[in-house]
């Protein structure tokens, strides 16, 4: 097993993004919030994404459907689905990728 060490990187505005782990096939990413409000952009994808709430509260919006979700929860973006968040409560989300994301490394 290879260990890597991944910077943090500003992603938004009071947003980080960190690369846990990563392969071909699959990756794992950590998206720190720091504020109340901050958000992530509506965007879509070819990647089909789990997204984790390690902790905080935040308001997700995938396709046309908005919902609240706080620690422990989980769900996942199909490929190419609009979606975003607004924070509601900092924390962090936990992001799994695949295939990988290359524009992340």
């Amino acid at each position: 097993m290879l260990l890597k060490s991944f910077p943090e990187v500003a992603a938004d505005p009071g947003v980080t993004r960190q690369v846990l782990s990563d392969s071909p096939e699959l990756m794992v990413v950590a998206f720190r919030f720091k504020e109340e409000g901050a958000q992530g952009k509506l965007h879509n994808h070819p990647h089909v994404q789990s997204t984790y709430v390690e902790s905080g509260r935040f308001r997700f919006t995938v396709a046309d459907e908005s919902f609240d979700v706080g620690p422990g929860d989980s769900f996942v973006i199909p490929s190419q689905a609009m979606h975003g968040c607004e924070c509601l409560q900092p924390g962090t989300l936990v992001d799994t990728f695949t295939p990988r994301r290359d524009d992340f490394l």
